[in-house]
């Protein structure tokens, strides 16, 4: 039998070899939640690009509310056989490193809407075909701004994500009430509202971005002054010697992604008349971060350019750690761990525990061991089901960990 993370992709010869043959760029989506559904609304109005196929798991007639109900499929091959290029938004990364294991197999390249999966087991990925985050979700569009600010001149320091607010063991009803207004699934509300999300995105932005973190669980500043916090981030990587990710909560901030960065004295006099103040760091920020409405501009990368936008690096030095959000007993049944009301992902180094479970890993598992509130998961705690997403984790962490 074939080994099942033996992957061997040529990514660009067959993709635009297709798109050649049939005139538009066939997009294949995994995924039928908010992100899925608003991009493919949105590739209604286009023609050079076009959904193919949608990948889901639900049953077919559960999915009314679905733009594209023709296109709906449960066959990873069907999905694979009609594309040229694979958009990965499921938010599942067990699910993800199944898809991206077969799209490479193809030889497809896969963009992702999905930093959960990058932080769990992209990296083993990298170096298998052309796998990339998107813009339209912080970390993309930080490594875009990154990218903007270095052709400038710009060195960054800081990778900075803002949020509005947080609430690390949210109630269940609270959530609820959330997710339904917001027409967003529960676990993605969850995700979002207890931080898991938010340590998510600068995971993959430090591993992505070659950063580190200032700290388990990172600093997360909240003054109420976006100047203020980013100038003593700032302060913080100088003394590291080393670029950091990290966030601020900041609720009536308008500012989604931000960087500090240093240049050379001498532009000073001139970044003081462009008004970004004497230095030495300088604040270069994005208002805007919109989802599905971005994606477009990091495939056409990928299929003009051939090159990622950012992923989590073949080595990567941080990682997502389960932590306990309350005391659990020995015996507790967790289905998702991502979304979960037991557990939430934090950053930590992978050096400093490597032993950790990646809250990304976390699917219909069982404690062994009773876990205190604020403990971080390890592999001794619980009882694990195999996955390619598992077996990808522990080869990244063997070569990182050597």
């Amino acid at each position: 039998m074939r080994d099942p993370l033996n992957v061997t992709s040529h990514p660009s010869t067959h993709t635009m070899d297709r798109v050649d043959s049939v005139g538009a760029i066939r997009l294949g989506i995994v995924g039928t939640g908010y992100i899925s559904r608003g991009f493919n609304f949105f590739l209604s109005h286009r023609t050079d690009f076009i959904a193919s196929r949608v990948l889901t798991r639900r049953p077919l007639n559960s999915c009314s509310e679905f733009p594209r109900q023709d296109l709906l499929t449960h066959s990873i091959e069907e999905l694979i056989d009609h594309s040229d290029v694979i958009v990965e938004c499921s938010g599942d990364p067990l699910h993800a490193a199944e898809v991206t294991q077969m799209a490479f197999a193809a030889g497809l390249p896969v963009v992702t809407m999905n930093a959960e999966f990058h932080v769990t087991c992209g990296s083993y990925y990298v170096d298998k075909g052309l796998l990339t985050e998107a813009e339209g979700d912080q970390p993309g569009c930080l490594a875009a701004l990154a990218e903007n600010a270095r052709m400038m001149g710009f060195k960054p320091l800081v990778y900075g994500n803002v949020k509005g607010f947080s609430d690390l063991n949210p109630s269940l009803e609270n959530m609820q009430f959330w997710s339904k207004k917001q027409g967003i699934s529960l676990s993605m509300v969850t995700a979002a509202t207890d931080g898991t999300k938010l340590q998510a995105e600068q995971v993959l932005v430090a591993n992505g971005l070659g950063a580190t973190i200032a700290q388990q669980g990172l600093l997360g500043y909240s003054s109420g002054s976006l100047e203020q916090d980013a100038q003593q981030l700032a302060e913080v990587a100088t003394q590291k010697g080393k670029a950091i990710s990290d966030y601020i909560i900041h609720a009536s901030e308008q500012t989604r992604v931000f960087i500090v960065a240093t240049h050379d004295q001498q532009q000073q006099a001139s970044l003081e008349y462009l008004k970004l103040g004497s230095g030495p760091f300088y604040t270069l920020s994005q208002n805007r971060v919109l989802c599905h409405l971005e994606i477009l501009k990091t495939v056409e990368r990928v299929v003009s350019l051939g090159t990622p936008l950012l992923n989590n690096s073949s080595l990567p030095s941080v990682s997502l750690a389960a932590v306990a959000k309350q005391d659990l007993p020995a015996g507790t049944a967790i289905e998702h761990g991502i979304g979960s009301f037991d557990v939430r992902g934090i950053a930590v180094n992978i050096s400093d525990h490597p032993d950790h479970v990646p809250v990304g890993l976390l699917s219909n598992i069982v404690l062994t061991k009773a876990l205190e509130k604020g403990q971080i998961l390890e592999f001794s705690h619980i009882d694990i089901q195999p996955s390619l997403a598992l077996t990808a984790w522990l080869e990244t962490k063997q070569k990182v960990c050597q």
